[in-house]
């Protein structure tokens, strides 16, 4: 580039958030042609799309290491300071951040950008007005203008993370520190947006997208916020004030600690800083404070300094030359920088010595190459050598670069894997954009530039899934305004959402918190709800207590159904026939006034249902507390009430037998079978009233026989079901459903003789205990039970004594067969 020394040379100088950037980008596009160095490549992208918006793509270019848009007709180029085409003759240059010419990595860039680079007609320096002394002692004829700050930066003393304001950018100094603290914040705030130097622009742009749209209040950065990236932030809050800086951690200078905090405000708008620990060395020292506000910083009078047009002759005379002193006393030589460190260990190898004879320029060009992956040294250079050790042979082999291409083309793993692909494509990608360093450069800059982007979007993706929890943020935003201004809406299927975000469901009365919410989100979820959806239980308490009969259903294990969710349960009560019932604890939200309507409405129902279900309990329960019943009676009534509806006659043989006429009456019109063996009514035998009894009887604190399965008349015995508390009689090998037993006894009775034979043997009908599907020592053991013994030639006789043994019976029927496998 043409050094232009009669071109004018202003310096803009002064604090951030004076608009220096823009006073460049203006200053540029009103000359024909212009070209602005910036410090990130993220700031040359975001004022690319700027200038691009208004002088059109076609005649704007972007260069970086890892991008080049350079149209056929571009006038105005944004670059990184690394890559401005210093060779380019345009009419304006703009260096900006020139303050970093101190930085010990990339400040001999800077220093030469402000040394050499001159536009045609027209020279613009921004930065710090710390520069002010450097500037004149190295640019002779500058005009320094100096701009204040538009509005005011005030210290907001120490704030815990959980209490910073709205619209807070939090800066930590390393990838784990913002992680750490970007997860804090999505527990405690609703998530916040990322931004580091290390991402690439289209993931930079969308995570401040998001911040700057309002769907996240937090931003966590690292330093490179300070650098003239624009955002609407109006706290700062340093979560530490060291920072390692390639070779040591020490603690900010007063003029880095400015630069990042007067992020804060915008334009004419007020800004405040702080830090997270009050105390401490991570604490802002009153000097320091007092510093910033005023915007007084320590004069920068030196800026390191490394030749910019080495000698390429050799690699010892590059190294010298890279290597030689300043020769101006505001200059310091520079600090062996990571290329120049690989040089070094390159040079050491006699191998990469005999491959750079005639051409060292591109052996100092491979060196170049960024440690985007942050390797170290060795490692770094080690791959360097690769390279260099292809490009001496010509190009670098197209199978090579692109193996390593696809082999980061994946969007697969957590945030740290895709953000270590998108460093390392950006290497391949830089040397995708070197035009003499592959066959078809043009083909791998577009593809390395497609794999970023996707990565880029599924890092972006990945950070918004794991710091950003859309519901909580909604929430936090929302009780700023106080819980009563929270938009909550109930769906028809009970889904409770804020402003669009589902927090969980409504499930009858109680709230259940989204399944995807973590447990440290949890708590707030259910106090905002619990505090919104006061007026939806009241008026479900409302509707319960009003409702139908034929709202209510309840489950095999007692529990009350209204609407498919549980409401109450049965619990012990005055009787069997009277359980009370015990609201579910869903139901404690309501008022009490509410729920003892409830609670009556729920009682009334359940007596209903038993009433219709299970009548015979309630008329035994009357017959055995009916003090002008006889005894027999009330003892009969009171055994088959407490076996719910069923006993064993044999435990209350005497007081059947003592029952009168009168008795036996009543306890037939109540529904009551006296049979044989024992005492049922045969209606609680039926499938629909089988949950009730068995309800009826948990209430109670009874055992609850297993259920039969349904429909069920003969069970093997053993089965689930095959219990005489069920209503199945134990017999032989199978469990007769007791009815059925009973119709079996009344076909016996009916068929023995009767009179004075009646003890004679007599052949039964085997048709009935056939179609029940009985085997025959079902029956024989029956017919035993039923006070029968086994005659001769299969037939049974009515037993007046104990039965003796007798003679086995010739099978020539069912029943003889039955006595025969009973008494062999």
């Amino acid at each position: 580039m043409a050094r232009h020394d009669n071109a004018r040379v202003t310096a803009v100088l002064g604090p951030t958030n004076t608009g220096k950037t823009h006073l460049a980008v203006e200053r540029m596009v009103a000359h024909s042609s212009g070209m602005i160095g910036f410090p990130l490549r993220l700031l040359a992208r975001e004022v690319y799309d700027r200038v691009v918006a208004m002088k059109g793509a076609d005649r704007v270019a972007l260069i970086t290491g890892e991008e080049r848009i350079v149209p056929k007709d571009a006038r105005w180029f944004l670059c990184t300071a690394e890559s401005m085409p210093v060779d380019r003759d345009v009419a304006f240059v703009g260096i900006d951040e020139a303050q970093l010419g101190a930085d010990a990595e990339r400040g001999h860039v800077f220093t030469d950008r402000l040394l050499h680079a001159r536009g045609r007609e027209e020279t613009m320096i921004l930065g710090s007005a710390a520069l002010k002394p450097v500037v004149r002692s190295l640019v002779p004829g500058v005009e320094i203008v100096e701009r204040p700050r538009f509005s005011d930066l005030s210290y907001a003393g120490a704030k815990k993370i959980s209490r910073l304001p709205r619209r807070s950018a939090i800066v930590a100094f390393s990838a784990e520190e913002v992680y750490a603290v970007a997860e804090m914040l999505r527990r405690l705030r609703g998530g916040a947006a990322v931004v580091m130097g290390a991402l690439s622009p289209r993931t930079r742009n969308a995570q401040v997208a998001m911040f700057q749209a309002g769907e996240v209040d937090y931003l966590v950065a690292t330093d490179a916020i300070g650098m003239g990236l624009n955002m609407d932030v109006a706290h700062v809050a340093f979560a530490g004030l060291h920072k390692f800086d390639g070779r040591r951690r020490r603690r900010l200078t007063i003029s880095e600690m400015a630069q990042i905090a007067g992020r804060a405000g915008r334009h004419q708008r007020d800004g405040t800083f702080g830090a997270v620990a009050e105390e401490g060395p991570e604490a802002f020292l009153p000097e320091e404070v007092l510093a910033i506000e005023a915007h007084r910083f320590p004069a920068l009078d030196w800026m390191f300094w490394r030749d910019g047009d080495p000698d390429l002759s050799s690699i010892d005379s590059l190294l010298a030359s890279l290597s030689a002193p300043p020769q101006h006393e505001t200059l310091r030589a520079a600090p062996e920088s990571v290329d120049l460190a690989v040089l070094r260990r390159l040079a050491e190898d006699p191998t990469i010595r005999a491959q750079a004879r005639g051409q060292v320029d591109r052996l100092w060009a491979v060196c170049g190459i960024p440690d985007f992956q942050k390797l170290g040294v060795e490692p770094h250079a080690r791959f360097v050598a690769r390279v260099f050790g292809h490009l001496s042979e010509g190009y670098l082999p197209h199978q090579w670069f692109a193996d390593e291409v696809a082999r980061l083309d994946r969007v697969d793993g957590d945030v740290e894997i895709i953000a270590g692909r998108v460093a390392a494509i950006r290497t391949w990608a830089y040397i995708a954009q070197r035009g003499d360093w592959l066959a078809d450069p043009q083909h791998w800059a577009a593809r390395t530039m497609a794999v970023e982007e996707r990565l880029s979007d599924a890092l972006h993706t990945s950070l918004t899934q794991r710091f950003v929890d859309k519901r909580t943020s909604v929430l936090m935003k929302q009780i700023g305004a106080g819980a009563g201004a929270l938009p909550v809406e109930i769906g028809a299927e009970g889904e409770v959402t804020i402003d669009t975000h589902s927090i969980g469901h409504l499930q009858g009365f109680r709230f259940v918190v989204a399944p995807d919410a973590r447990a440290s989100d949890k708590r707030l979820l259910l106090a905002t709800a619990e505090k919104q959806l006061t007026r939806e239980r009241a008026a479900r308490g409302q509707a319960l207590s009003q409702a139908e009969n034929a709202a209510f259903a309840l489950t095999d294990g007692g529990t009350v159904i209204w609407q498919d969710h549980p409401v109450a349960r049965l619990v012990r009560g005055r009787s069997l026939a009277r359980p009370a019932v015990q609201l579910d604890e869903a139901l404690d939200c309501l008022d009490p006034a509410l729920r003892r309507s409830v609670t009556a409405r729920i009682q009334a129902w359940v007596d209903d249902a038993v009433k219709a279900q299970l009548p015979v309990l309630a008329t035994l329960a009357e017959m055995a507390r009916d003090a002008a019943a006889t005894p027999a009676l009330r003892s009969v009534a009171a055994a088959i009430e407490a076996g719910g509806g069923l006993a064993q006659r044999l435990p209350v043989r005497g007081a059947v037998e003592a029952l009168t006429p009168h008795d036996r009456h009543r306890l037939r019109k109540a529904g009551v079978t006296i049979g044989a063996l024992d005492l049922f009514d045969p209606r609680l035998l039926k499938q629909r009233a089988r949950p009730w009894r068995e309800a009826v009887l948990a209430a109670a604190g009874a055992q609850v026989p297993d259920a039969p399965r349904e429909g069920a008349t003969v069970l093997p015995r053993g089965a689930r079901g095959a219990t005489l508390a069920a209503g199945f009689r134990p017999l032989g090998a199978q469990a007769v459903r007791v009815d059925l037993v009973e119709r079996i006894a009344r076909s016996a009775h009916d068929a023995r003789p009767k009179g004075q034979g009646a003890r004679a043997p007599f052949l039964p009908d085997p048709a009935l205990a056939t179609s029940i599907g009985l085997e025959p020592g079902t029956v024989a053991r029956l017919m035993v039970e039923l006070g029968f013994r086994p005659a001769t030639e299969g037939r049974w006789a009515w037993r007046g004594r104990p039965a003796a043994k007798v003679a086995r019976p010739r099978p020539d029927n069912a029943f003889a067969a039955l006595a025969e496998l009973a008494f062999d």
